[in-house]
């Protein structure tokens, strides 16, 4: 069901819209999340290494920063609904290319070939998902804290279905197999894009010839500090969660057979999945957590230094455990779960804050290039974080994933305390 947020002072297009994008956006992370975990412990069982699997999602990431630096031109030139039908559209291309995929290759030709797709699989990610946040600047009430509770409502309900994806990716890799699980995901994903092309109902801006390339750079200090702190907050959620708690997991959990790899794929992307629903819906309840009704601007950017600070303990905490450990044991699983269950907590209520923060900075005649330049940080810090989970892996397991998540927290909280949190008349004189 489509997120209900308050429609106070909304007219009933805007509504009509909002749950057109949102669904669209939901049918695109669902297929997002299987097919990452789909990509990961597939080549993961066919014995490529850390790096090897980093390597996968490098172009993905590289891609993204490629296309939200320039998805906020297209947005402005195109319009946001042709760029989210784009982004629908190239997933379902991707999909189907994987399925093409011949274990017969050598294992350069199949890191090349995933590479490109997953770079395809890039570009589709960041042109739906800017097109989706920038339209909820445009449709959200502009009384109170509207903006955060449907900001808030769209990202938190997101991740919780691409949660989903991880635990439909695991499965159908362990039940129908790699190739048929794309061909299965690209089917419905067409299905859905012709749904939404039939349904979207006018209201969204249709875009303007007059847009330079040149608008997309911010000369607003707070939007380039935030996305610095972005580029943090990011890299030290993926310097673990891409291949180094992943491959951790399935070593400790896989006893090598046929039936125990099946039971560790599910039990990974179980995690996985929970992980992800948390994060969503943490997310989603960030404005009630933090009081957002009654906390003005400046308030809302001292809680986002606030909460970074804090979330720099966790991995720091946990990287120690592992090190007192020294091996592998129940225990140290079980602490590792919980603990990565509470980073994810946490995580989410920066993360909202900062989904927050970009639009409430941002405004509505250029808001497709703010938006565009701040998730081009957020795909650069996936980016960085994606390179170092496998080569911190490699080079010092999980104490040296988690040290480095720490150290990149706490770079997120020193961005996040340039943030001028001066009240606007404050500024003005």
């Amino acid at each position: 069901m489509t997120p209900r947020p308050d429609t106070r002072a909304v007219p009933p297009s805007g509504l009509a819209a909002y749950a057109a994008v949102t669904a669209a956006y939901w049918a695109f992370m669902l297929t997002d999340g299987a097919l990452r975990m789909l990509v990961l412990l597939h080549f993961h069982t066919l014995g490529f290494s850390p790096v090897q699997l980093a390597y996968l999602f490098v172009l993905y990431e590289v891609a993204g920063m490629a296309t939200n630096l320039s998805a906020g031109w297209i947005a402005a030139r195109f319009g946001l609904t042709s760029t989210l039908y784009a982004g629908l559209g190239l997933q379902v291309v991707a999909l189907v290319a994987l399925a093409q995929l011949d274990p017969g290759w050598q294992v350069a030709t199949s890191v090349a070939f995933v590479m490109a797709v997953q770079g395809l699989s890039g570009v589709a990610k960041d042109l739906a998902k800017m097109a989706s946040k920038s339209a909820v600047k445009l449709l959200a009430p502009k009384e109170g804290d509207g903006l955060f509770r449907w900001v808030a409502l769209l990202t938190g309900s997101k991740n919780a279905v691409k949660g989903l994806g991880f635990l439909l990716g695991a499965g159908l890799l362990a039940t129908a197999g790699f190739a048929w699980a794309t061909l299965a995901m690209a089917a419905v994903l067409a299905v859905i894009l012709v749904a939404v092309l039939l349904a979207m109902p006018a209201g969204l801006p249709r875009g303007r010839k007059g847009a330079k390339f040149s608008e997309v750079f911010s000369k607003s200090a707070n939007i380039n500090w935030l996305s610095a702190a972005r580029v943090f907050l990011f890299g030290a959620r993926d310097v673990w969660f891409v291949v180094g708690i992943p491959v951790y997991f399935y070593a400790v959990l896989s006893d090598g057979s046929e039936a125990g790899n099946r039971a560790a794929f599910f039990l990974i992307g179980s995690f996985m999945a929970v992980w992800i629903i948390l994060y969503g819906a943490v997310q989603a309840a960030a404005p009630r957590l933090l009081q957002a009704a009654r906390r003005s601007e400046p308030q809302l950017i001292a809680a986002a230094r606030t909460w970074a600070a804090v979330l720099a303990l966790v991995p720091a905490t946990l990287a120690a455990a592992v090190l007192v450990a020294g091996a592998p044991a129940p225990w140290l699983t079980a602490v590792l779960v919980a603990g990565l269950l509470v980073f994810g907590g946490l995580f989410a209520v920066n993360s909202a804050l900062h989904s927050y923060l970009i639009l409430a900075f941002s405004k509505e005649e250029r808001v497709t290039m703010d938006v565009g330049f701040y998730y081009m940080a957020n795909a650069g810090g996936r980016l960085l974080g994606t390179v170092l989970s496998g080569l911190t892996y490699q080079i010092g397991g999980v104490p040296a994933c988690l040290g480095t998540a720490a150290v990149m927290v706490a770079l997120s909280a020193l961005a996040a305390g340039r943030l001028d949190g001066r009240p606007k008349s404050d500024i003005a004189a």
